[in-house]
């Protein structure tokens, strides 16, 4: 996370902003691309784009009802497993735009998330110019291993009840598999 503005901005609005029911519930953030998320073609840098999603899942646990001081007590570290992302249109210099962040559905480990980059003006305003999909969890630093998403709702006294996977989430499950394979195999 080196986006420690913004970062500050999160923490001091989230209090003021309205709590979001999960997983239904989308959580918007609205920003502008500034002069240091850009790359040489005067644009935002691809990987700016993963840095300001986490600010957006950031947003989404915090006002989702999970607290920093829950989260740090207990040693839990957020922990990014996998994404995949699709990049549609530039979000150019100075331009407004909506980080939006929506909780698919989650498994015993895993929350699987979409998040989505929209231009908020000009001749594309409503364009989708990136989407992400990613899974996500938390490593329990005390005990040494990933949390079970049964004991984070339980610690934080929450009742969650995935919605229906997406068939699309499924697939790209199934294509994880297959790319956790060829990390797992020995150097020849």
């Amino acid at each position: 996370m080196n986006l420690w503005f913004r970062l500050l901005w999160l923490l001091i609005a989230t209090p003021f902003r309205p709590k979001l029911t999960l997983p239904q519930d989308v959580g918007r953030l609205h920003m502008r691309v500034w002069p240091n998320d850009l790359d040489t073609n005067v644009h935002m840098n691809n990987g700016r784009f993963f840095t300001i999603m986490d600010l957006g899942r950031m947003d989404l646990l915090f006002r989702g009802g999970a607290t920093w001081q829950v989260i740090r007590k207990r040693q839990w570290a957020p922990l990014l497993g996998a994404v995949q992302m699709r990049f549609r249109l530039p979000l150019d210099f100075w331009q407004k735009f909506t980080l939006e962040t929506k909780l698919l559905c989650w498994d015993e480990q895993w929350f699987y998330i979409e998040q989505r980059f929209i231009l908020d003006e000009g001749e594309r305003k409503g364009a989708v110019a990136a989407i992400g999909i990613l899974r996500g969890g938390f490593y329990d630093g005390k005990n040494k291993r990933m949390l079970k998403i049964a004991e984070m709702a339980q610690t934080l006294n929450m009742t969650l009840v995935s919605p229906p996977e997406p068939d699309f989430i499924k697939t790209w499950k199934q294509s994880e598999e297959a790319m956790k394979s060829l990390t797992l195999r020995e150097a020849a």
